[in-house]
């Protein structure tokens, strides 16, 4: 096994990533915006979004900054946001799992849901790609927007107020939430673990500290997980 990364993967990926960016990159930049809303600073905003590279938990750990709940609870619902990445390391796992671990770990690193939908549907379209060319195209794949997810973001905490003007983006933030999450829901499990995380939130709303949030999001998970475990009998 060889530990260069195929150029022909690479290119091939970087431009089925492309129209990604479209997406990704208003996105970076208003969380920019809505980071430093929340009460953080540049290098932190920048730290956050470097660290993190994962859009729904970074927004949703914002979101509960602002309505003040506890560090630990944003810490745990960001973490429960990001449990599905567990599942996408699985899936690629037969496919990437034999490449050397600085390329496994980049990999990790950038894995997020862009990147794996678009190489997961190259990979199931061309099974004969060796470990080599799946690693290069996955990483091709993102391999312009994450520079650009760290500039978007840049930009929002530097720039967010000329961009609004005293105008208060606090309102847009679910709205947001629900538009990465949306594309997300693709199958029942999907679909009932999405709908007991909303009404046992607002049913445990009354709670302190962001606890009814954490419940609920247990809830949302148990249930996808019992389902996911009946379909596949």
């Amino acid at each position: 096994m060889t530990s260069t990364i195929s150029k022909s993967g690479f290119i091939a990926g970087f431009w089925a990533g492309l129209p990604f960016i479209a997406v990704g990159f208003p996105f970076s930049v208003f969380f920019g915006i809505v980071a430093t809303e929340a009460g953080l600073s540049v290098a932190q905003a920048m730290g956050f979004t470097i660290v993190v590279i994962a859009g729904a938990s970074q927004f949703t750990a914002v979101q509960l900054m602002i309505e003040a709940v506890p560090v630990w609870s944003v810490l745990a619902a960001a973490l429960a946001v990001n449990l599905r990445m567990a599942m996408y390391s699985a899936s690629l796992q037969p496919h990437i799992g034999a490449a050397p671990l600085w390329q496994r770990m980049l990999c990790a690193y950038i894995n997020f849901d862009a990147s794996y939908a678009i190489s997961i549907a190259r990979y199931d379209q061309d099974p004969p790609m060796s470990v080599n060319e799946k690693v290069g195209y996955f990483l091709g794949s993102i391999s312009l927007m994450t520079p650009l997810w760290f500039l978007g973001t840049y930009i929002g905490a530097v720039f967010g107020e000329t961009f609004l003007g005293g105008f208060d983006v606090t309102f847009a933030m679910p709205i947001l939430f629900l538009a990465l999450v949306a594309p997300m829901i693709k199958t029942l499990a999907h679909l009932a673990a999405a709908v007991t995380s909303i009404v046992a939130t607002l049913a445990l709303s009354l709670m302190p500290s962001g606890t009814g949030l954490l419940i609920a999001a247990l809830l949302a998970m148990i249930i996808g997980a019992e389902i996911e475990r009946r379909r596949g009998r």
